[in-house]
């Protein structure tokens, strides 16, 4: 499956973002999708991921309760709705899948990854 992340900007603290990770090839509603982020300097952590069906979410902690990842298996696209960015929420953002039914929050529990699109908050 190929992977196209897309949604970053800048935006001003307080503001929201949408990203969408469109996927191509595969039978995209058998993989389960994750986003993950790398700021400048820092190594990539894990943002949240979607089962295959939709039915299970799991975010990390520093997110929760403004990120809403969610998922269109009939448009093959995993959104992730972001609320309330902080600059502590720039970075570039990465959606990656796995054909699994067991969500995973570890970077190489994933097989596929998208070419990242950079989000800026600013204060």
């Amino acid at each position: 499956v190929q992977l196209q992340a897309s949604g970053g900007g800048s935006v001003q603290a307080g503001g929201s973002l949408r990203l969408s990770c469109a996927a191509s090839g595969g039978t995209f509603s058998t993989y389960t999708i994750g986003w993950f982020r790398q700021a400048p300097g820092k190594e990539r952590d894990f943002v949240a991921a979607i089962n295959f069906s939709g039915t299970a979410t799991y975010y990390a902690d520093s997110v929760k309760g403004r990120f809403t990842i969610s998922r269109d298996n009939a448009k093959k696209t995993v959104y992730l709705q972001m609320n309330n960015l902080k600059p502590e929420d720039t970075a570039v953002y990465y959606c990656a899948a796995v054909r699994s039914p067991i969500v995973t929050m570890t970077e190489n529990g994933y097989d596929f990854w998208g070419q990242g699109t950079e989000v800026t908050v600013s204060s």
